[in-house]
């Protein structure tokens, strides 16, 4: 006879992800979610379940060939917007999808965003509605257009990081991150897309490896056709704008057959449905 095992709830199923987290990066081996025998299936199972499929892959121990794990997020309209004409994106996803992307905050060493979004809504990125540790906050602001009296630089809730362009600044990088903010001047000075790899290498200097790219949908477009993502987490709240800004912008293609097809899982997250699209086949 199979022994009866207790189901998880969800608060369980998230300190089981975080308590991996901690042990891979103590290098330990993370704790196994345990069989679940012939428990009864119900929904609060179902979705503890679901969450641990989810997360657990996120923090795993890395590859020996990968020197980071990328992962990127946006939240859209059924209709595939972002933001309205004007730039407004508050609130597309609703109170699941906000805590997923809390959620993913967590697991991650560094969070990553771009001027024009952090520019319009002025994000804490740190880590409130679920429980877990605040990430390094990585801010690509090229030009310095982001305003200083804005959450990231007067908070004081998290270590922040504001890339610059070499204009700025030379010299080598600091050996270490400061706890407050700290400017790098590390960008090619262009008016063009960003090269993500200039970000990847700084914070792979600052040993920043398990990277949460949350916006905005440039930014999460540039790393996507570059082929820097490991995974990508695009939330879609039953909702039709009908006009805004695309979520993705990426090089046209002539055939359907040259479109992006990744390994794909759908979870329900209750207010909005997550697609997580995993593009290392892992």
């Amino acid at each position: 006879m199979t022994a009866q095992v207790n189901p998880l709830n969800q608060e369980q199923a998230w300190e089981l992800v975080l308590a991996s987290l901690t042990a891979v990066r103590a290098g330990k081996a993370p704790p196994e979610p345990g069989n679940p025998g012939e428990r009864p299936e119900s929904a609060e199972q179902r979705l503890a379940d679901q969450l641990l499929n989810v997360f657990l892959p996120l923090v795993a121990p890395l590859a020996p060939n990968r020197p980071s794990s990328v992962i990127a997020q946006l939240g859209q309209s059924l209709d595939g917007r972002i933001a309205t004409v004007t730039g407004k994106s508050r609130y597309i996803n609703g109170e699941d999808g906000l805590l997923h992307l809390h959620r993913l905050r967590a697991v991650s060493d560094a969070v990553i965003v771009g001027s024009g979004t952090a520019s319009a809504d002025n994000p804490r990125l740190t880590v409130r509605l679920a429980h877990g540790p605040n990430p390094v906050r990585v801010l690509i602001d090229r030009h310095r257009k982001v305003p200083d009296s804005h959450h990231l630089f007067c908070d004081g809730s998290a270590p922040t990081l504001r890339l610059v362009a070499t204009k700025y600044g030379s010299g080598p990088l600091p050996a270490t991150l400061s706890g407050g903010v700290q400017e790098v001047a590390c960008l090619t000075d262009s008016d063009g897309p960003i090269n993500p790899e200039e970000v990847l290498a700084v914070l792979s200097h600052f040993r920043l490896r398990r990277l949460f790219v949350e916006g905005g949908g440039q930014t999460v477009s540039t790393f996507l056709q570059k082929g820097l993502l490991d995974r990508l987490h695009v939330i879609v709240a039953p909702m039709i704008i009908g006009s805004g800004q695309p979520a993705f912008t990426l090089r046209e293609i002539d055939s359907l057959k040259d479109a992006l097809r990744p390994e794909t899982r759908m979870v329900n997250l209750g207010s909005d449905m997550l697609f997580d699209l995993n593009f290392r086949g892992r």
